[in-house]
């Protein structure tokens, strides 16, 4: 029930919603002052075959611009009643030999989104990875090599391209069984490949030791003050000459200022927490040492760096 202003009683008067018609009709002259409206509330009616399912979606997946069909290809369910395995039925094995030229490529999408999720990434980057393994698929030459590895790599790229990198080793730890050196070396590959195709260089992008901090002092619980200090010093190390990875440059500054800081943590944690050997680290912080006094904020250095050990 709701007010309307009715043309035929001249005056506003109550109204009745007609759902299944979607009119809205005068309660006192039976006049349908609107025809066909649409509802636009909530619908929790369930379309689904089985009594157990309850999900009241009725509608399917985004379209997918990648698949030829656009990713809106008919599935047939189970029916109703039916014994055994659905897929041992002759519907069910005829589906399963269908002409889904697709299939793997559809797998190969769903896995991307498992690994991306596990890793907590956007969508832009899923999707980024989803272009870079249908570009590489259409040139048929991922055939007979390490699936896991080649769209762990392609996420491993498209992390690059988006500014939001991640280390090999935080995508080997979601690439099912693939290696950090199988990874490394299906991202080579892939790059070759469209760089041949392309017939220019790919972009990449710069990897900066800030990229990993903030998501490596989280691993670690350090505080808000112990971040923005390591953020600084990182920034600053920047302007040195330090010949070691963006990675084991974050280890060290990390290392260097929970040295400083009342929540001291072991090497063994920060490695853990990195991904960077022990020996690594220490080597990057010898590197950095002698450098303490202009990266380390001076509002964060107590007495004079003296708690910093010697490397």
């Amino acid at each position: 029930m709701g007010d309307a202003y009715c043309p035929d009683c001249k005056r506003g008067t109550e109204v009745v919603f007609d759902h299944s018609a979607g009119d809205t009709v005068c309660s006192e002259c039976g006049l349908v002052l609107e025809a066909h409206s649409i509802d636009e509330t909530s619908e929790w009616r369930t379309f689904a075959n089985e009594s157990g399912d309850n999900d009241p979606v009725r509608v399917g997946g985004p379209t997918n611009p990648l698949l030829a069909d656009g990713g809106l290809s008919t599935v047939i369910s189970k029916p109703n009643g039916a014994q055994g395995e659905f897929l041992s039925s002759s519907l069910g094995r005829w589906q399963n030999r269908g002409s889904n030229p697709e299939r793997s490529l559809i797998l190969a999408f769903k896995t991307i989104a498992t690994m991306a999720d596990r890793l907590g990434l956007v969508a832009t980057i899923k999707d980024r990875a989803n272009e870079i393994y249908k570009k590489v698929e259409d040139l048929k030459s991922v055939r007979g090599r390490n699936q896991d590895a080649i769209l762990a790599a392609c996420l491993y790229i498209a992390c690059r391209q988006e500014d939001k990198p991640r280390t090999v080793k935080e995508i080997c730890s979601v690439a099912n069984g693939a290696t950090k050196k199988e990874i490394g070396r299906a991202k080579e590959f892939i790059v070759k490949q469209l760089e041949i195709e392309m017939g220019q260089s790919m972009e990449m992008g710069t990897i900066h030791a800030g990229d990993f901090l903030r998501r490596f002092c989280s691993h670690l619980g350090m505080t808000n003050q112990a971040v923005k200090a390591a953020q600084e010093a990182v920034q600053k190390s920047e302007e040195l000459d330090i010949r070691r990875s963006p990675i084991s440059i974050a280890a060290a500054v990390i290392y260097m200022i929970t040295q400083l800081s009342d929540d001291k943590k072991p090497i063994k944690d920060i490695s853990l927490a990195t991904g960077v050997a022990e020996g690594t680290i220490k080597n990057s912080y010898k590197d950095l040492y002698p450098y303490a006094s202009r990266i380390i904020p001076a509002s964060f250095a107590k007495e004079d760096l003296k708690n910093l050990c010697s490397p």
